[in-house]
């Protein structure tokens, strides 16, 4: 890498995939990158089964060296600042991605994209959400065209207990950012 990129890596509720975003995490900032982390409320203070929020964010926090940006008001100065070079949105639920698609700001993780986007700078989506070949295809479709919105290649998970499921390859994650760095969507999109 020539330059140092300060990327927005935005973490949103598909707690299935925290442990697969904390080794994308490690890679990422191995690799030479600046992370700055964003936590949807839901990524940022709900507990599941798949652990607690407080343990995923000592371990975010102890891999970018960075308090996560947790709240609206941490989140909105960062397009009008101009932090960042790039937002991965890792994982990006359903819900997200379709208050992306709307325009709703009502998180930070949502709020970081808009203002980024403001700056007319790349934000990359890596999916993963149980309904996106359902009615949230409709998002996926609203965005495939949007300036500076690029997908981490994608495809179904496990069409047969869940046909309506979609996940993008995490190992794309920093392929797709070089590419939407160029401004170019990473091909192919759709994995078999």
């Amino acid at each position: 890498m020539e330059k140092q990129i300060n990327m927005g890596f935005a973490v949103t509720g598909s707690f299935c995939t925290f442990d697969r975003i904390i080794e994308e995490l490690k890679i990422i900032t191995e690799d030479g990158y600046n992370v700055t982390p964003i936590f949807s409320f839901a990524a940022a203070f709900t507990d599941t089964r798949f652990g607690t929020a407080a343990s995923f964010r000592q371990k975010v926090k102890e891999i970018t060296k960075k308090e996560p940006i947790d709240s609206l008001v941490l989140a909105e100065p960062l397009g009008p600042k101009g932090l960042l070079d790039i937002i991965v949105v890792a994982p990006c639920t359903g819900n997200t991605l379709a208050k992306i698609a709307r325009a709703i700001t009502d998180t930070p993780v949502t709020m970081a994209v808009k203002a980024h986007l403001r700056n007319d700078k790349p934000v990359v989506i890596a999916l993963s959400s149980n309904d996106l070949l359902g009615l949230n295809l409709q998002n996926v479709g609203a965005l495939l065209p949007v300036k500076n919105i690029y997908f981490v290649p994608f495809g179904q998970d496990d069409y047969i207990k869940k046909p309506k499921s979609l996940i993008s390859d995490y190992n794309l994650i920093i392929k797709t950012v070089e590419s939407a760095i160029k401004g170019k969507q990473i091909q192919p999109l759709l994995l078999k």
